[in-house]
């Protein structure tokens, strides 16, 4: 079984800072998260941050320069670091891991950011 674990959500004032982690496993098959999304509610789930084979990264208009996305290759886990956060950042964050043949979803932390 292939599985995504993100975790590192919560509340925080604006202007503050968290850092999410997505952890990726699998018993045969190996899985890479190579994205952030993120849901408000409302809305339709939206790209926050990307992060290629070769470590290009790529950017939502919203949260570029706030946001760092970043993996660790020997434990096979992405991170987002999200600094001066905003309230319309308030959302549920999934990590994602594309391939061939299916796309492979976490099962979300919320992230509350307060006025």
């Amino acid at each position: 079984q292939v599985q995504l674990v993100e975790s590192g959500g919560g509340l925080v004032q604006a202007g503050g800072s968290l850092r999410l982690s997505c952890a990726a496993s699998g018993k045969i098959y190996r899985i890479t998260p190579t994205g952030w999304y993120r849901q408000a509610p409302g809305k339709q789930r939206e790209l926050v941050a990307l992060i290629t084979s070769d470590g290009t990264t790529n950017y939502a208009s919203t949260v570029k320069g706030r946001f760092t996305i970043s993996r660790d290759t020997p434990k096979n886990t992405l991170y987002l670091q999200m600094n001066s956060l905003k309230p319309e950042d308030t959302a549920v964050y999934y990590c994602n891991a594309p391939t061939a043949w299916y796309d492979y979803w976490g099962q979300g932390t919320q992230v509350t950011v307060s006025s």
